[in-house]
């Protein structure tokens, strides 16, 4: 059988902050990435070897071993970005039902990912776009890096569901994706059943999105060979401080 892997409509990255305000969401190319950041894909690229060391998630109410992570916080205020003292991630049960009301304190991101330049760019050039929207100000930033792996058949990057994450915006960036199918993201206008759905499959790909009207997830991933993982950073951006 066939499966036919829709792929994203890409945003010009001067035209990003108009998509987002118009659709809720808009998505980059790698190349976009790169103009948005001024950088190089290699520069991008330099960042990949923190994913293959992450330390298991055991935090997982469904009791799978599929997820690897790591988390830190920063506080992002024009071109400055500073780290806070590591902190444990916290949500409400209103926004992830399986995992909210507990404090989960996972392994901070690794110095050598986080003093990488790129790694300043990347956080003051998605706070730029978010203070365009919604005004100059201190941005409060937290820094999840994913690997889901299909050791044991399965891997669920969203096992919560379809969900928003009580913030203001929300980057998904697609590190890598090795030897598995599935993965689509899908997305919901949070008041009506309009939705979008397709498959980032470009390492540095982004996908950004206004967390206060639409809804998302990814569906699981499944192994086409040993081996199989996908990697993403997820980067949650909140204007009022971090969730207490």
């Amino acid at each position: 059988m066939t499966t036919t892997t829709l792929s994203p409509c890409f945003t010009a990255p001067d035209q990003l902050v108009d998509t987002l305000q118009l659709n809720g969401y808009a998505v980059l190319s790698p190349s976009g990435v790169c103009e948005l950041l001024h950088c190089e894909l290699a520069e991008l690229e330099a960042l990949k070897p923190d994913w293959d060391s992450l330390p298991i998630d055991h935090y997982l109410k469904d009791g799978g071993r599929y997820r690897r992570r790591r988390h830190s916080c920063f506080v992002v205020e024009g071109a400055e970005v500073k780290q806070t003292p590591h902190r444990a991630h916290w949500q409400p049960l209103e926004y992830n039902a399986l995992h909210g009301g507990m404090k989960r304190l996972f392994e901070p991101i690794l110095p050598a990912t986080r003093d990488q330049l790129v790694w300043s760019q990347l956080l003051q050039a998605i706070g730029s776009v978010c203070s365009k929207i919604k005004g100059k100000q201190p941005w409060f930033v937290e820094a999840h890096q994913f690997r889901i792996d299909t050791t044991d058949g399965i891997g669920r990057p969203t096992p919560e569901g379809a969900h928003r994450d009580g913030v203001d915006f929300v980057a998904i960036l697609l590190v890598g994706r090795v030897n598995v199918k599935g993965g689509e993201s899908r997305i919901f206008e949070a008041s009506s059943s309009n939705g979008q759905r397709f498959t980032l499959t470009e390492p540095w790909t982004l996908l950004l999105l206004d967390d206060e009207r639409v809804i998302h997830e990814t569906t699981p991933i499944q192994p086409l060979a040993e081996g199989g993982h996908r990697d993403t950073l997820v980067l949650t951006y909140r204007a009022s401080g971090f969730q207490e």
